[in-house]
């Protein structure tokens, strides 16, 4: 039989097609990581089935899709979603009163099935919250992934001026923090995207044990993320950015995110507005979500936005910027493409990054990139040698490295060609999942040998 697996991913806004990544600070990377690693597990012959738990919610400001019970991914993948809380959509800080009840929830239902899961994964703290009271009662071995850590949060926060009360207002870090202590004490795995998430990151934890922790790095889908560039697309994405740029042909210094403070895009704009080497030899381009009307985001991107329009206004930046309100996500590989089309670079500014896995998209699109020295980055930078990092906290620095990055042909086109190569030799969802089982199927292994030994141990006590 092969594995049955149930992966917690709590937050909402996710479905089997048309992500609404950057809708806001909970629709970012992870919604996308998650997705894609249920629908590869479910095409490997080692899994049976795999089930996705979230929130049902019912909400006329959200698609009617995230209030179906079911949802079908892919052959052997399916999303349920079940209600807790408040009926309409509220951010993930909002969720720790009523974790209690979808955990018991939870048990009840699996208790009714003829077969429990072989593994619960959990993803995020909200989530390793519960997967660790079904763990304790049902005997189901846990494996949790972080993908951000609230210790770690705090500590930025505190460094970026905000006091210990702001921070548990807005954030609730204490509840966060406490659950990710309970998830790592009660998980088998830990699974990181790059070591300095287990060398650093995790070690601030006093439930964390180093025996139990492994790194897989993100895989990106290749079929869909590679540098065949087709002028059909550049025709369509001209018209996206034309009402922008007066120059659309210029190298692009390309950013994709959310627009929160910890992605840190007035500093990338700061930066550009100072040089004047930048914004002549330089369009800017930002995707930072789909919005309507930005007076309906919350007050973080609010925040963030009104940041970007008075820089905008103070560097005069208008024709040089470009910051579409609306794209679709199978529009995300032909951007890429069509920045490195014109010798653009991949900019990630972000103040932190657990791994960066718009890093990877660019480069298997051949589009070499300027990233954060803080996290993930850098062990991406050692397998693909595909660009330049930097401490973004330094603008003068971050300045000079994206002058120097967009000044040589030779080395951008060494960057181009080297990132392709490593995201494939490196960074596929074959080699992703493959791991991913072998270490699940080996602590499974580890576990039924440790019974025979209890078994045996008891047959000549007796």
């Amino acid at each position: 039989m092969g594995l049955q697996l149930l992966h917690l991913h709590l937050h909402g806004l996710i479905r089997s097609h048309d992500l609404e990544l950057g809708r806001d600070s909970d629709t970012g990377g992870q919604t996308l990581y998650v997705l894609e690693l249920v629908k590869h597990l479910a095409s490997c012959k080692e899994v049976e089935q795999v089930k996705l738990v979230t929130r049902l919610i019912q909400d006329r400001r959200v698609s009617s899709d995230y209030s179906q019970k079911t949802e079908f991914i892919a052959p052997g993948a399916q999303i349920i979603r079940l209600p807790f809380g408040p009926k309409r959509y509220i951010r993930k800080e909002l969720f720790w009163p009523f974790l209690d009840d979808l955990a018991d929830q939870l048990i009840q239902q699996l208790k009714k099935e003829p077969r429990l899961p072989d593994w619960i994964h959990a993803h995020y703290a909200d989530a390793g919250y519960v997967g660790a009271l079904i763990s304790r009662s049902l005997d189901i071995p846990l494996v949790f992934t972080g993908h951000s850590l609230g210790r770690e949060k705090k500590r930025r926060l505190l460094t970026s001026g905000m006091d210990h009360q702001q921070i548990e207002n807005n954030y609730s870090i204490s509840r966060r923090i406490d659950a990710e202590e309970l998830s790592l004490a009660n998980s088998k795995l830990v699974i990181t995207s790059t070591s300095q998430e287990a060398d650093d990151q995790y070690l601030r934890y006093r439930n964390f044990n180093s025996s139990a922790v492994h790194v897989i790095p993100p895989g990106v889908d290749l079929s869909r993320f590679h540098p065949s560039y087709e002028s059909s697309e550049s025709s369509k994405l001209d018209q996206l950015f034309t009402p922008f740029l007066r120059n659309t042909n210029l190298p692009p210094l390309l950013a994709i995110s959310r627009a929160v403070r910890r992605k840190n895009i007035p500093a990338l704009i700061e930066v550009f507005g100072r040089s004047p080497i930048l914004r002549e030899r330089h369009n800017l381009v930002l995707i930072l979500g789909n919005r309507e009307d930005t007076r309906q985001l919350g007050k973080q991107q609010r925040d963030v936005f009104q940041q970007i329009f008075d820089l905008v206004d103070k560097y005069d930046l208008y024709g040089h910027i470009a910051f579409p309100k609306k794209h679709k996500r199978d529009q995300i590989a032909g951007i890429y493409r069509w920045a490195a089309y014109r010798n653009g670079l991949f900019v990630n500014p972000a103040l932190t990054e657990p791994f960066g896995l718009t890093l990877l998209e660019a480069a298997a699109c051949g589009l070499p990139m300027v990233a954060t020295n803080d996290g993930g980055p850098s062990e991406i930078l050692a397998k693909c040698a595909n660009g330049m990092l930097v401490d973004v906290s330094d603008l003068e620095s971050f300045r000079q490295t994206l002058e120097k990055a967009g000044s040589d042909q030779y080395l951008w086109n060494r960057w181009s060609q080297s990132g392709i190569e490593g995201v494939t030799n490196y960074f596929s969802w074959n080699a992703h999942v493959s791991t991913y089982i072998s270490f699940m199927q080996s602590q499974l292994d580890n576990s039924n040998d440790l019974d025979k030994v209890v078994q045996l141990s008891s047959i000549k006590a007796s």
